[in-house]
């Protein structure tokens, strides 16, 4: 085993003896329509453990051979890792999340015909390596026998416009993909492209977040690179024939393998991967859930010690019958209290606590009332930490609770400590001025330190939406407020540029121009959070 392997076991706290590999490089997958895909073949010496798959568009070297084929091997799995359509070596063209569906049942046929295959084979990787695992299950092989879904959508049409606004996290996932070199040579360069963003970088796509119409911003910016872009951001229903090949819920329907469930309380997937444990659950199926403390990013650095020897353990005991070292199905980091919290369902069971948004910004007892914001198209409101692809988690959020289009409602401090498990709820008496709003909600904490996020919910809103009060249930979270914090609520009309801003017209959102401001108000007596507690 290489120094590199050595470094990477001893980090993660992998299991030992590790094994000797050797690795078969760019093999070429044939698909029906004649496209081959570039793959490499990690072989462990040895009587194997088993066969693992991995798919993704990233490339197959640093950083993702070392968490997800590497120290596999190294424990004497075969491991393929092959290369989206479009990507790295991989023939034909880049359509994002488009192609996997097909690619994957092709892949599949090709891995089982050879020689050296052990019968069955489990699935692995994160993001969108986590997608294209959801895109097999929607019609389960007889050979998949298990998984470990890190970060990973089932669907990622409603990843993009499931509040009604579009994740504007596109914009620089499509940079990025899109340099990424057609080559199977390592490129450090490429390396650092996927897993950070600098500052030129986002200098340069400034004009693409700030430009009207949004299609042609982008447009301009990519230069050709991403031809996907137009038609997801001009898109926004989802019953849309064009998404059909990004949407897999029947997964969930279907599925009935052991299938080990990865996240963090700042990962923009979580939302789904919630839901992926419920549907599950529900239905019998043998499925497991982690959740720590990290964004989508954090969880390949620092979540991958916690992680990888979790999928170790998963399909050791899944593929080979070895015991199961994990002792209940939910394992949660509880923030504010740094402990681990093991349980065998979740929300776990909770009481409701209301707490209701009153005069002067206080958060209690219903008091009569009400507030006003108005929220400008022109100057949107900031996103400010929270589930974001880049420069999200947990921050000091004082300053957008002080911004005159924010409300915010904090709470006396609490006499004792207060736990919340579960999907806090608020619900508005609202009205707007301009049927086409957007709603953006946060919870927070308040210590002397300042005020830190800990949930929050988003909804795109039409004059549909216009009677009656408005019920939005925010991100799970497992957070400890301290004794003697305070919860703070914010209310805003906009979270930009983590969500488009509401143009506050019913023209296209990719391809609207005019911009008109909406004013909002809160209606406090019977407006009220919601906790879990």
């Amino acid at each position: 085993m290489s120094l590199q392997d050595h470094l990477v076991t001893r980090v993660l706290g992998l299991p030992g003896p590790a094994r000797k590999f050797w690795i078969e490089r760019g093999l070429r997958v044939p698909m029906r329509d004649g496209v081959t895909l570039a793959a490499d073949h990690y072989v462990p010496a040895g009587e194997p453990a088993g066969t693992l798959l991995v798919r993704g568009p990233y490339g197959r070297r640093f950083p993702f051979n070392h968490l997800y084929a590497r120290p596999y091997a190294a424990r004497g799995y075969h491991v393929v890792f092959v290369s989206s359509r479009g990507t790295a070596a991989s023939g034909g063209d880049f359509d994002p999340m488009r192609t996997e569906g097909d690619d994957g049942r092709d892949v599949v046929a090709w891995l089982v015909a050879q020689p050296w295959f052990t019968g069955t084979f489990a699935t692995v990787g994160p993001s969108y390596l986590g997608y294209t695992q959801w895109t097999l299950l929607a019609d389960p092989p007889p050979e998949m026998a298990a998984a470990v879904v890190t970060v990973g959508p089932h669907d990622f049409a409603r990843h993009s416009w499931g509040t009604g606004a579009l994740n504007l996290d596109l914009v620089g996932w499509s940079d990025m993909v899109s340099q990424l070199p057609r080559s199977d040579k390592p490129s450090l360069a490429a390396a650092i492209r996927q897993t950070m963003s600098g500052p030129a970088q986002k200098r340069a796509l400034r004009p693409v977040f700030t430009d009207l119409p949004l299609a042609d911003a982008g447009e301009r910016h990519y230069a050709g690179r991403a031809r996907w872009f137009r038609d997801r951001v001009t898109r926004p229903d989802l019953e849309d024939p064009y998404w059909a090949p990004m949407r897999y819920p029947e997964a969930l329907d279907r599925a009935q393998i052991p299938i080990l469930l990865h996240s963090g309380w700042q990962d923009l997937f979580l939302g789904q991967t919630i839901e992926q444990f419920a549907r599950l659950s529900a239905r019998g199926v043998d499925v497991g859930l982690t959740i720590g403390p990290w964004t989508h990013t954090e969880v390949i650095g620092k979540g991958a010690p916690v992680l990888i020897p979790e999928a170790l353990d998963w399909l050791g005991a899944k593929l080979r019958g070895e015991p199961l070292r994990r002792a209940s199905r939910v394992r949660v980091k509880v923030t504010g209290s740094g402990e681990w919290r093991e349980m065998d369902a979740w929300p776990p069971p909770a009481r409701e606590i209301a707490l209701h948004l009153r005069p002067g910004g206080g958060l209690g007892e219903a008091t009569p009332g009400s507030a006003s914001f108005t929220f400008d198209p022109a100057s949107p409101t900031p996103a400010v930490g929270g589930p974001l692809l880049d420069g999200g988690g947990y921050v000091n959020d004082s300053a957008l609770a002080a911004r005159a289009d924010v409300l915010a409602f904090t709470g006396s401090p609490l006499p004792a400590p207060l736990e919340v498990l579960g999907a806090p709820v608020v619900e508005l008496a609202h009205r707007s001025d301009n049927p086409h709003f957007d709603l953006f909600v946060r919870v927070s904490e308040v210590t002397a330190r300042g005020s830190r996020n800990v949930t929050e919910g988003y909804r795109r809103f039409s004059h549909r939406d216009q009677d009656g009060p408005i019920r939005l249930e925010l991100l799970p979270t497992a957070h400890r407020f301290a004794a003697g914090s305070r919860i703070r609520v914010m209310v805003a009309g906009g979270c930009y540029p983590q969500f488009s801003r509401n143009l506050g017209t019913s023209e296209n959102p990719g391809t609207g121009t005019k911009l008109v401001p909406s004013r909002h108000t809160i209606t406090l007596g019977p407006s009220r959070l919601l906790l879990p507690g």
